[in-house]
């Protein structure tokens, strides 16, 4: 009966404590949530500006390019001139007024011809002069020598005095060397009149015109209104590249070396040639030393002062790899194998594509591309195994 009236109250749940356990756990689970949406965030933007802003896998990049096949067999390659090795300003060596100019750019002369003329009506006049001097020396000859001859003679029988026949003896040496004088003066006219007309010193073409018909024309240009030069000309004959040679690179390069000579001008088409000299000397300035090729052949497209690229070759040329039409190629490196088919991976917007290409002959360490790609495109040189079609490439 004393459990009816027992105090019950002791026997409550005290939900205050889970009610606070409760606020604190959906706090917690709160903190969570934005912790890992945090990360999450954060996560996202990071590979998303990765993904935007690599600068991608490091590969070396090389250019279709064409080559000869002669360029698989060279030990040095270099740039240089086209230089004539006979080649003259024609001048003057009097000075007046030029009259005449029998040529222009291009023609071809030969050697004594008159190619240009000064005015020479002073030097005519000068020449008539002494001509009529001499004629006047010559004409007293005669008188003096009969003179002396007979005051010989005189003298001899006693007829007439020593002072008379050193006075003819005198008399006629000194006609004799009035005449000396006189043929001196015409030989001296005729130098001055032959140095009005310029002429030709060796067969050869003219390259520039540097005077016009009614200019002055001196040895030196003593001023600006005068002309030093009438004419530059060349012995086409003559023509050899120019090269410089690194030092360093000398040593590959010897004289009698065939070489392949081809013009910027004319890239498709390629001359013989050797090494003619090599300049004893070296440019202090540059680090080099002048090398200078001669053509075996060469035709008429061949032009002083155009700039050749020069192929110095390990074996002699071979006159049939000339005529053949340059290789597109690139490094045998460049191309990957796949299911039997040949690759390579092209370069766009510092993106790698892939591209399928067909392949011709191996020279050397490249390969012959038929088709795929075109000269001038930029593929990767040794295409990592990670690399694939859209990866992003930074180039080295």
């Amino acid at each position: 009966m004393e459990n009816k009236h027992a105090d019950l109250s002791s026997l409550r749940i005290d939900r205050s404590q889970n009610s606070e356990n409760t606020g604190s756990n959906s706090k917690l689970r709160k903190i969570l949530l934005v912790t890992s949406t945090v990360i999450a965030l954060i996560l996202i933007i990071y590979l998303g500006w990765n993904k935007i802003f690599s600068q991608g896998i490091e590969a070396k990049v090389v250019t279709v390019t064409k080559i000869s096949p002669a360029e698989t067999n060279a030990v040095l390659t270099a740039s240089g001139y086209v230089v004539a090795q006979r080649k003259a300003s024609v001048a003057s060596k009097a000075t007046g007024r030029l009259i005449y100019l029998g040529v222009v750019e291009g023609d071809a002369v030969k050697k004594g011809q008159i190619i240009a003329r000064l005015e020479d009506n002073d030097i005519k006049a000068q020449l008539s002069q002494a001509k009529a001097n001499l004629l006047f020396n010559q004409a007293d000859i005669e008188d003096a020598k009969n003179n002396f001859e007979r005051q010989k003679r005189l003298y001899q029988t006693g007829a007439t005095t020593k002072v008379e026949l050193d006075a003819a003896d005198a008399r006629y040496k000194r006609v004799l060397a009035s005449i000396d004088v006189a043929k001196a003066q015409v030989e001296a006219a005729e130098v001055n009149l032959e140095n009005t007309l310029i002429r030709a010193p060796f067969d050869g073409t003219v390259l520039t015109k540097n005077a016009d018909v009614g200019e002055i024309v001196s040895p030196l240009g003593a001023s600006s209104t005068s002309r030093a030069a009438v004419v530059t000309m060349a012995d086409m004959s003559s023509l050899q590249v120019e090269a410089d040679v690194s030092e360093s690179n000398i040593q590959r390069i010897k004289a009698g070396q065939d070489c392949e000579i081809s013009l910027d001008a004319y890239p498709d088409v390629r001359y013989p040639g050797y090494v003619a000299k090599i300049v004893p000397t070296a440019d202090r300035s540059k680090a080099t030393v002048l090398v200078k090729i001669a053509f075996k052949k060469y035709d008429k497209k061949v032009l002083p002062e155009m700039s050749a690229k020069v192929l110095f070759l390990s074996t002699a040329i071979e006159e049939k790899s000339l005529n053949e039409k340059p290789m597109l190629v690139v490094p045998f490196t460049a191309v990957v194998k796949k299911n039997g088919k040949s690759f390579v991976y092209k370069i766009k917007d510092n993106t790698a594509e892939e591209v399928e290409v067909k392949t011709g002959r191996e020279a050397g360490s490249y390969t012959e591309i038929l088709s795929g790609v075109y000269e001038g495109d930029k593929v990767i040189e040794k295409p990592a195994e990670e690399i694939k079609n859209g990866t992003k490439i930074k180039i080295l």
